[in-house]
């Protein structure tokens, strides 16, 4: 009896391990067919220097101790080429000319060129991939086609790769689609990423595109960019929000009175703007607390102001009033809201 329980039991174990061995070369087959890499996201709000040094801090760091090489941005698909021919240039000429691209856009901002420059010093192996639609399409656009026709490369990915963002461009501006924008970034995205096989990437894009729970911030009718890359690497995808970097506290907060009502206003004091504002010499600003709903359905005028004009991070929801010194003295105070965009805020009149 006890030879034949000896015998059992080795076969019991025999077993387990064989059950073991099984389970051990199934884990590595699923690792070995695994087709990509990691992503890692990082949500911000666009041209904030606090939160372009943590980002750049962020990328060395993946570039120095991890091996990362791609850095995917939300800008279109040839302006990160040219970003690429950049980095080989001996001076700044093809980036000074994207600025020029970008003047009035969020990344038009000194702090902007800064983290470019830095990277091409730093990193100077990185690679950019641009997943956005066609943003400047008449200009970057069109000079990146004549580029690569003067360079015979009229019948190359590159070329092909440059049109279909110009296309995506043209019919976002034409439509505003924002649901049309989502899609296509996804799209953009997957298509750069699955050519990388299993190497990692990291991506900077606006808030509004990161989120790994969200909706699209215009309908939310559709899960945002973040949301559909996540549906289809699953936990490959890591996401994390930038925001709170940029945050500046105000300098006090203010009692002020609208349409009526009373409320509080948080001062962020005066940004000098003489020689950088035709016609006027100041800044003030006050973002105005819990003030979205009473003034989110006042029709806008024919103004905006791009966040990089604001000392503090801004966000959705916010309501702002701006006090504009002219150069004669005078005052104008222009009432500003962000409704979805945080890269802009649009103006409003408050009767």
């Amino acid at each position: 009896m006890k030879s034949k329980n000896i015998r059992l039991l080795c076969f019991m174990l025999v077993g387990i391990l064989l059950i073991a061995i099984n389970g051990c070369s199934r884990v590595k087959q699923q690792t070995s067919s695994k087709k990509h890499g990691d992503i890692y996201l990082y949500g911000e709000y666009h041209g904030v220097k606090e939160i372009l040094d943590k980002e750049f801090d962020l990328w060395y760091d993946y570039y120095h101790n991890q091996g990362m090489r791609h850095l995917f941005i939300e800008d279109p698909y040839y302006a990160a080429e040219f970003l690429n021919l950049w980095m080989k240039a001996e001076d700044d000429t093809i980036l000074d000319q994207l600025f020029i691209d970008w003047i009035g856009t969020a990344g038009s901002t000194s702090y902007n060129k800064e983290f470019y420059q830095k990277i091409k010093k730093e990193c100077p192996e990185t690679i950019f991939h641009g997943t956005d639609v066609g943003h400047q399409y008449d200009s970057t656009g069109k000079r990146f086609l004549e580029y690569l026709k003067e360079e015979g490369k009229e019948s190359s990915e590159q070329y092909a790769l440059a049109e279909e963002a110009i296309e995506q461009g043209k019919y976002y501006y034409n439509l505003h689609d924002n649901v049309y924008r989502e899609n296509k970034m996804a799209e953009n995205f997957i298509r750069e990423f699955d050519k990388l096989k299993n190497q990692n990437i990291m991506g900077i894009y606006g808030g509004a595109h990161t989120d790994l729970e969200s909706m699209d911030y215009y309908t939310l009718s559709i899960p945002c960019m973040g949301n559909q890359l996540k549906e289809r690497y699953g936990e490959s995808v890591f996401s994390e929000s930038l925001s709170s970097v940029g945050d500046v506290k105000p300098e006090r907060v203010d009692t002020i009175k609208l349409a009526g009502k009373e409320y509080q206003a948080s001062y962020f004091g005066t940004t000098d703007v003489t020689g950088k504002v035709e016609g006027f010499t100041q800044l003030k600003f006050w973002r105005i607390e819990n003030a979205y709903d009473d003034f989110k359905h006042e029709s806008y005028i024919r103004d905006s102001l791009p966040s990089n004009n604001y000392p503090t991070a801004i966000k959705i929801g916010d309501v702002w009033l701006v006090e504009a010194t002219k150069a004669d003295g005078s005052i104008l105070k222009l009432y500003y809201r962000c409704d979805g965009n945080v890269c802009m805020t649009k103006g409003f009149r408050i009767e």
